[in-house]
């Protein structure tokens, strides 16, 4: 299964379902339950069963799951810093004057 998320998917719950596809399918290749990986990582099983189904489960609970499935590494370009490729690249982004976001 592709580890990058498709250019297609407009909505977070979309991205949800997929990601909840690709723990699925690595469960699979481990040859576990869901109660097996649940149990695992931590998690009730009905909890386990419901992120399969919608996507849904707390930030904790998919880490956890990360943890169970070794796969914590996958998480640590969530939101990384800027990667720069010169130091040209740092002033300029440096010299810019940061912004507030707007109250709705």
């Amino acid at each position: 299964m592709n580890n990058i998320l498709a250019v297609d998917i407009s909505n977070p719950r979309d991205i949800a379902l997929q990601i909840a596809a690709r723990i699925k399918a690595r469960r699979l290749e481990l040859d576990l339950t869901q109660e097996g990986l649940a149990a695992r990582a931590g998690v009730k099983f009905a909890t386990y069963r419901r992120f399969e189904q919608t996507g849904e489960i707390s930030l904790r609970g998919l880490l956890q799951i990360g943890f169970a499935l070794n796969a914590l590494s996958d998480f640590d370009l969530l939101f990384a810093q800027k990667q720069y490729q010169s130091l040209d690249d740092v002033l300029n982004e440096t010299s810019v004057v940061r912004k507030r976001g707007k109250k709705k």
